[in-house]
């Protein structure tokens, strides 16, 4: 409860949805009219514990002074009433300029407000409020971390005006929203809208049709109460988010709308657009396929088919989760995606597990299924996405092979590339981290010191260098592309002398000819920027990667960061010991969750995360390095 001038007026009541029940809350206390620097706290108490929360907001009281406007009006933000008690806290004029969808500024917590006397004889009043700012969501609802975390640069002003009648009201206030961080992941959730890969154009012709038919994950966070499907409809016809537009092509055409969309009881989705013509019946089923993917990740598991109309003329169509050619979420991944393989670290030979096994496997045919001829272990080994070949790095670091998985091949071939060897080099200053894409393009770092670079090789075709945009002094330490060959995560080092390394998001923009193809890497994001040292970066399914990694004076962690940069709360995975690296499939197959191994420590100690628990496999020699394809 609170009193403002005498009268003593209810706070919003916030309802805590558990599984053992709901329970009435009550917010935080009133705010004084006078004072120092304090706290506007918004109401998070059961937030703190991951319990979802519901705003029944509460409207202005009669006579209410402007502190207690501005709280009430910062309490009804996250309420799920499409802010109509929101505006009531402003005057008519205010009511039509403010847009509260220009954004979201989230607060590490309750925004500090300054201190402003006010007067009976007060017409107006403006009060600053600020707030260390943890991140940003945008007109597109695309969220961005802010980092580091800091003083919002300028105050939001909020100015009070008094109406005919004496009521204070908030006349100019900045657009968009303000929210500390627990009522943010209590009022929005994240979700997936779906995009087509853009166009390569050096793509050979077959290679070409594949990539651009592949849907690409561009995060979004929304209302997790108000009409989900709903606004994930808009949002997807609304747009890429400004980060993803440069690689990706969405198929609705510019001006369309969203009328409506339903779920019917046999878990079809309708919906109804307007002010597009949905053209030929192609034209319509590719619209059809990223609405079916964009609804059916709004959690509910009920959209199995899409129906598709528009107002504007054009055939009607359907798409469903069977359709052939399957160009959902991860199509590019490979049928491959949960082998697994080992690379022993006394001869440096590799080895597919047995399925469904924990003991050895068998060694892969062809020159890297034996002891090479010269005695000495190779370095880095890649599994091609088709399982057909693979990449090895020389144990020296300076030459790049691509071998078949086949018993025809006698030998290793000749190096698609070599790396210059300068006196004093250290092993990893040369060639290290080979990638694949589900394309079949080959990406290498070489941290050379007098010629750092990213490399693509193409088939047989000479590599092609990649620049990197806005380095702007790191080095590329290492890279791990996604199967669909438009997004990378980069392990930056921020000098030369830097013990830093941080995980970095970034684009590659495909160009040129099929005669001669041109990347590049553009669109760096830090991701996660509380891990000060990143060890190892493996993608998991298709929106997000498993990380292994520090913060500073901590011990380590595992976790899953979108491809937006935020770390996922909603699974946590137990860090066991001193882990040298961890890596996870693009696949998650049946399970919940993409498998996922690690090698912990110096003796080479293989162990798969089983239940949230860490189970050693049993093999009976040490392992120096073991992953999925790609």
């Amino acid at each position: 409860m609170r009193r403002t001038s005498g009268r003593t007026e209810p706070r919003p009541v916030w309802v805590v949805g558990a599984l053992l029940g709901a329970l009435l809350v009550t917010g935080c206390a009133g705010m004084p009219d006078s004072g120092g620097i304090t706290k506007v706290e918004l109401s998070k108490s059961s937030a703190d514990k991951n319990l979802q929360v519901r705003v029944y907001p509460v409207e202005p009281g009669k006579d209410a002074k402007p502190y207690d406007l501005l709280t009430g009006f910062l309490d009804s933000l996250a309420a799920d009433d499409n802010y109509e008690t929101a505006r009531k806290y402003l005057t008519p004029a205010a009511r039509v300029r403010w847009n509260p969808e220009a954004g979201i500024q989230v607060l590490a917590a309750g925004p500090t407000r300054y201190s402003v006397g006010v007067t009976d004889a007060d017409v107006d009043i403006t009060i600053p409020i600020s707030g260390q700012l943890v991140s940003r969501v945008d007109e597109r609802q695309s969220y961005t971390i802010e980092s580091p975390r800091s003083q919002t640069p300028d105050p939001y002003n909020f100015t009070f005006v008094r109406e005919k009648g004496g009521e204070w009201r908030i006349d100019k206030l900045p657009d968009g929203l303000i929210l500390n961080e627990v009522t943010f992941r209590n009022s929005y959730r994240q979700v997936d809208r779906f995009f087509y890969a853009a166009p390569d154009p050096s793509a050979p012709a077959g290679a070409a049709a594949t990539s651009q038919d592949v849907l690409i994950a561009d995060p979004i966070y929304l209302r997790r109460r108000i009409d989900p499907l709903g606004s994930a409809a808009r949002a997807l016809v609304a747009g890429p988010s400004t980060w993803l537009g440069p690689v990706v092509r969405s198929a609705f055409p510019a001006g369309a709308s969203v009328e409506s969309v339903s779920l019917d009881d046999g878990r079809t989705g309708h919906v109804l657009l307007d002010h597009a013509d949905l053209g030929s019946l192609t034209a319509c089923r590719r619209m059809a396929t990223q609405l079916l993917y964009t609804l059916a990740d709004q959690g509910t598991g009920q959209v199995e088919r899409l129906e598709l109309k528009s107002k504007s003329g054009g055939p009607s169509c359907q798409a469903s989760r069977s359709d052939e050619p399957y160009t959902g979420p991860g199509a590019l991944v490979g049928q491959m995606a949960n082998r697994q393989f080992y690379q022993r670290a006394d001869d440096g030979v590799l080895y597919e597990a047995q399925r469904g096994s924990d003991g050895l496997g068998e060694q892969v045919r062809g020159p890297l299924g034996r002891p090479q001829a010269n005695g000495k272990p190779l370095g880095a080994v890649a599994v091609a996405r088709d399982g057909d070949r693979a990449a090895a790095i020389s144990g020296d670091g300076h030459q790049l092979y691509t071998v078949p998985l086949s018993e025809t091949v006698p030998g290793m071939p000749q190096p698609l590339l070599t790396s210059p060897s300068r006196p004093g080099a250290k092993v990893e200053d040369g060639l290290v981290s080979p990638t694949w894409d589900g394309r079949g393009d080959l990406y290498v770092v070489d941290r050379d010191p007098q010629n750092p670079r990213v490399l693509m090789v193409r088939d047989k075709q000479a590599p092609v260098t990649l620049p990197v945009d806005e380095l702007n002094g790191r080095s590329v330490q290492g890279i791990k592309v996604s199967s669909d060959g438009v997004r990378v995560a980069l392990l930056l080092k921020d000098g030369k002398d830097s013990k830093e390394q941080r995980l970095w998001l970034g684009l590659i923009v495909h160009g040129g000819t099929k005669e001669a193809p041109t990347a590049k890497i553009t669109g760096l994001r830090l991701a996660n920027p509380l891990f000060q040292e990143v060890l190892s970066v493996s993608w998991a399914e298709a929106d997000q990667l498993l990380v292994l990694g520090k913060e500073q004076g901590k011990l380590q962690q595992l976790h899953y960061i979108s491809t937006d940069g935020s770390q996922n709360s909603d699974a946590r995975l137990q860090s066991g010991g001193e882990m040298v690296t961890a890596v996870a499939s693009e696949s998650r197959g049946s399970s919940p969750l993409p498998p996922v191994l690690a090698l912990q420590g110096a003796e080479g100690k293989p162990y798969r995360l089983v239940n949230n628990q860490w189970r050693e496999l049993g093999l009976t020699y040490k392992v120096s390095a073991f992953g999925y394809p790609g």
